[in-house]
Order: C-alpha cells, then structure tokens, then sequence
C-alpha cells in the first residue's frame, strides 16, 4: 500500500477519536510531502537535527511535534517553530524552554512525558512526582502544559502494555479534574496504538505503519 492509502486507512479507522502524529525521523522529505500531499499535516520528529533541516525544507503550515528525548541545549534550535513538544520529563529543560520561548515571543505547548514502562532505557517522570512537577512548571509564564505522554514497554505481553496505558489514563483523568487545560494523551506507536486507544488515547505516534519498515 502507499503513504496516502496507509494514511487514509487509518484516519479511517481512528476516525475522531485521536490525532494522527506521522513520525518522520530519517525519512526522506519526498516521503514527508507524500503524507502532506495526502492531508496529514502533523509530524513528529525525534532528533533537533533533522526537525530543524526539514522544517526549511517543507511546507510552512506542517506542525512540527518534538517526540524524542530532547537535551536541553538543543532546545534554542526550535523555539521559534516547534508546535508541540511531547517529551518535557525535567525541571532544568522546563527553564531552557520557558527562557527561549520568551526569547521567541510565544508560549510552547509541552506535554509532560511519565516514566511508565519497567525498561530502563525509557525516558520520563517519574509518576511519583507528577503533581509537584506539574505545580511548578506552570508557573512558567511561557510554557502551556496541554497533556501527557508515554511510552509502553517494548514486549509482545499485550496485557503489561495495556496496564500501563491504564495507568497513564487513570493519572490523567485525575489531573483533568483540577487543570482543564490538559486536553492530549499522547499515547501508542505502529505496534501498540489499538491498545493505547482502547486506554483513552487522543494522540498516537505512527512510522512504519504509514511509511512501511525503516531502511537503516
């Protein structure tokens, strides 16, 4: 199937329950405008690099979304464009986005990722301290906390990866009672995103489901 009939298929079947993120990391800008081209207008990279190089590159209304784990010295590269970033887990990169967002003259929309995964090689917060770290980065004039984000374990266990996509669902419901601002759960890759819909998921993260396996 083609890049349009993939994206198509799943529009469909998601239809408007959750946002479609394409992820883009090392695939080639023709590629990226043959999603474009087929109405998908959102794309999520993971590497500074590659996001700033392509942004030159393609059509100036795709929303750019950070999903990689970003190191806070290469934050200054995309304040002035990026639309969402999923992947906020520290207070010392909360200050290098709220600094170049003011820099920038604009709020960013950052999503908070939580550590739900047992793997050791997962980025995020830790659950225990969602609540502090959420009372202390808004207060940051110019970063708007939209949502959550997380990452379930890399396993064949389909019954581990939907507890942990309840889990996730279950910390952000509660936060939705006090802050109504929050409004993304960003859950759910190419191999999980079923299970992450069934658990409330309102944003999921394709790549090879949309532009086939990656060539390495």
């Amino acid at each position: 199937m083609s890049i349009r009939d993939n994206i198509l298929k799943i529009k469909e079947e998601i239809g408007d329950e959750a946002k479609l993120v394409a992820v883009s990391k090392t695939r080639s800008t023709k590629e990226i405008n043959d999603a474009y081209n087929s109405g998908q207008k959102i794309f999520g990279e993971n590497r500074v690099q590659e996001i700033v190089e392509k942004q030159k590159l393609l059509p100036d209304d795709i929303e750019w979304h950070m999903i990689g784990h970003l190191q806070k010295n290469k934050v200054k590269y995309i304040s002035s464009f990026i639309s969402l970033i999923h992947s906020l887990d520290r207070i010392s990169l909360a200050k290098e986005i709220d600094k170049y967002a003011k820099k920038s003259n604009r709020k960013i929309d950052c999503l908070i990722q939580l550590k739900i995964s047992s793997e050791e090689t997962k980025f995020g917060l830790d659950i225990n301290h969602l609540e502090n770290f959420y009372s202390e980065v808004k207060e940051y004039n110019n970063i708007n906390l939209v949502g959550l984000m997380g990452m379930a374990s890399f396993t064949q266990e389909k019954e581990k990866i939907f507890d942990e996509f309840n889990k996730i669902k279950e910390l952000y419901d509660k936060m939705k009672l006090k802050n109504s601002n929050l409004k993304i759960l960003s859950t759910g890759m190419s191999d999980d995103y079923k299970l992450a819909l069934k658990n409330g998921s309102n944003m999921i993260r394709l790549g090879s489901k949309i532009f086939g396996k990656r060539d390495y």
